[in-house]
């Protein structure tokens, strides 16, 4: 059987809360704080491609792990198994995949549109910033949304971790927010060992977030820096 090769190029790019891979969620909707902005790339960048749209909630965002390394093989150790344990890469949502393609759910808060610009205000994201966006396909809840679908790899919810945030600090709320959501998910990878020496990074929206784990496995913010950059939040 001939094997079909198809081209694609990406019709937006993704402008995120998360500027680089370490701690983004895992899955999306996982932090609802979490903002990202879709811009439509022309010939995309029409009003015409997104009428309609302001009657859907949520979104389907099928994308490029651009950021991930070619696969070497096709099994992978999935965190929700504690990184040891190898599984098919078919059974997972692993950035690390054959053709690095990804799928999300987003929440849609609002379309903005000028003269040559498109862009979809979204929350609940996990995409990191610059993520090429290959189609936009909106959610249909009676059938997007199975309540008799399982999944015994990944049965519930992870659990959340406490994460402290020294008043000292003064970190405005609706940043506390997000960096709350974020931390309590846990970004360290599950096979390391807590050791409260250790200081963990990230860049978030225009941040320095630094934080470390506490022998009781909280995570405690070390210090939130500010950066040079744009916060990205809708106005």
């Amino acid at each position: 059987m001939t094997q079909a090769h198809f081209q694609v190029s990406p019709i937006g790019i993704i402008h995120s809360c998360f500027k680089e891979k370490f701690g983004v969620p895992r899955q999306s909707a996982l932090a609802p704080s979490a903002l990202a902005c879709l811009e439509l790339l022309p010939p995309y960048n029409s009003p015409d491609g997104v009428q309609g749209l302001e009657q859907v909630s949520h979104l389907w965002l099928q994308f490029v792990f651009h950021l991930s390394p070619e696969p070497k093989s096709l099994k992978v150790r999935p965190p929700r198994l504690g990184g040891n344990q190898k599984v098919g890469v078919f059974a997972t949502r692993s950035p690390v995949r054959p053709n690095r393609l990804g799928l999300s759910v987003v929440q849609l808060l609002k379309i903005e549109q000028a003269a040559g610009s498109v862009r979809l205000w979204l929350a609940g994201a996990d995409l990191v910033d610059g993520t090429p966006v290959l189609d936009i396909k909106p959610y249909v809840p009676y059938a997007d949304a199975l309540p008799q679908a399982s999944n015994a790899l990944a049965p519930t919810a992870p659990a959340l971790i406490a994460v402290e945030i020294p008043e000292a600090l003064a970190v405005p709320e609706p940043v506390a927010r997000l960096v709350r959501e974020v931390l309590s998910q846990d970004p360290r990878p599950a096979y390391q060992q807590i050791d409260p020496e250790r200081i963990y990074g990230m860049h978030l929206l225009d941040f320095n977030l630094q934080w470390r784990y506490l022998v009781s496995g909280a995570a405690q913010v070390v210090a939130l820096t500010p950066i040079e950059g744009d916060t990205t939040e809708p106005s």
